[in-house]
């Protein structure tokens, strides 16, 4: 049986082949505040943006699918390679996880904001949603105005994460010492300010790995459902 969730996605794969979005990738660079460069994947236009940022054991190339679909849904859509990965340089690359990677994500807001974005939101998995956090709390006022955070949490204030805030978590994930990430991203959720929102999903899978479960369809429609709200 087909689900409500299924219809939708299928009608988005729908218009995305009919649209010719798969054709509509183009690689883009632009460089950090500090001296670095990111490299990119650009799908889609409009004045709508997403910036995609990958986890650690990921690429900008590991979101091709959501970028396809979110662009398909009227998004001008930006998955980068952090400092480190890929071609993509920059201060501290040699070891991203204590890196300065929420430069690179601030990059891609404002690269997204001079190619005619009016709004820019940020889907951050681990890794990223880390990245994502910590850019809305460095960025100016309305850079960003909403981050989905896969499996991620910031270690410094989440009450200073601006916007609208969707924190996406299964509930058993656990890190590599066996200790579960939804108590610390709870403790994020629950200091974050309004509007946020928490979603708790069964099974064990970590952020990208979701969208290889039979998890992925509710994911992309929180995302394009988050994305999609004024």
């Amino acid at each position: 049986m087909i689900t409500g969730e299924g219809v939708f996605l299928r009608v988005l794969a729908a218009g995305l082949v009919v649209a010719g979005i798969g054709a509509a990738q183009q690689p883009v660079e632009f460089p950090t505040e500090d001296g670095g460069m990111v490299c990119a994947d650009r799908y889609g236009t409009g004045g709508r943006g997403v910036v995609l940022a990958h986890g650690g054991r990921f690429n900008k190339e590991s979101w091709a699918k959501q970028a396809r679909l979110i662009a398909a849904a009227g998004f001008q859509v930006l998955a980068i390679d952090f400092r480190g990965f890929g071609q993509s340089r920059g201060p501290g690359q040699a070891d991203p996880l204590s890196a300065p990677l929420d430069r690179d994500v601030l990059a891609a807001v404002r690269y997204l904001r001079k190619s005619g974005a009016t709004t820019v939101s940020v889907v951050g998995a681990s890794m990223g949603g880390e990245a994502a956090a910590n850019a809305s709390i460095e960025s100016q006022p309305g850079e960003i105005d909403g981050v989905v955070l896969l499996a991620g949490w910031t270690s410094r204030e989440p009450e200073k994460i601006q916007g609208r805030k969707l924190f996406i978590v299964a509930r058993d994930d656990a890190s590599g010492d066996g200790q579960l990430r939804l108590p610390r991203i709870r403790a994020n959720y629950e200091r974050a300010r309004e509007p946020k929102k928490l979603v708790i999903l069964d099974g064990s899978a970590h952020a990208q790995f979701l969208f290889s479960t039979n998890q992925a369809e509710r994911v992309m429609r929180e995302i394009l459902s988050f994305l999609s709200e004024p």
